[in-house]
């Protein structure tokens, strides 16, 4: 855990967090983060909280929210409901489908949206996390509906011209490294709110 000394809005800024993937302690930083939003959030109060993980498989770019899925849905946890793998992808044609899916299976849901996202040279390989909805599709022009209570995203590469393609020719070894981050500082706040649970017994 960081240290409590630290105060967050060290690494804070209009309400985002952002951590790049080269920090040793991004995914601690990140998963207290989350820890924090959750809380605040009311999330830790009997609420289901669902992991929605958007992307493909079929774009090296695109395949960062399933990636994370994957590595959530085969870890041990059970504090969050994991939608969208490898196997089973969340995406533009069954967006819709999954989220009527969630809302009929889990009364009243603290969504946390996970996906790729496109941005400046500068900010490929920073993982941010922000309250509100997330906007899947609006890097590639597609209209989807916002989902998420909270967001959660990873800068895969320069946006701007001809995104399709340029999530096609996106590093997988970045994306693999970005959803480690992501997964281990998922994990890192279940492990969070774990503790605060025995604490209150």
């Amino acid at each position: 855990m960081i240290d409590k000394a630290q105060d967050l809005q060290d690494f804070m800024a209009g309400g985002k967090a952002k951590f790049h993937i080269d920090d040793p302690l991004a995914a601690k930083k990140f998963g207290y983060d989350l820890f924090t939003r959750l809380e605040r959030r009311g999330g830790l109060a009997g609420q289901p909280l669902v992991l929605l993980c958007i992307g493909t498989d079929r774009s090296t770019g695109d395949c960062l929210g399933p990636l994370v899925g994957t590595k959530l849905a085969s870890c041990s946890q059970d504090l969050f409901a994991v939608y969208g793998t490898l196997d089973q992808p969340v995406h533009a044609s069954n967006l819709h489908e999954r989220l009527g899916e969630i809302y009929r299976v889990h009364q009243n849901p603290l969504v946390i949206a996970v996906d790729a996202s496109l941005g400046s040279a500068d900010s490929v390989g920073f993982v941010t996390i922000g309250d509100g909805a997330l906007h899947p599709g609006a890097g590639v022009n597609k209209k989807l509906p916002p989902v998420g209570e909270i967001h959660i995203t990873g800068i895969v590469n320069v946006g701007g011209f001809m995104e399709y393609l340029v999530l096609q020719n996106t590093r997988l070894n970045l994306v693999m490294r970005m959803a480690d981050v992501i997964a281990h500082g998922i994990l890192q706040a279940a492990a969070l709110c774990a503790r605060r649970e025995t604490r209150e017994l």
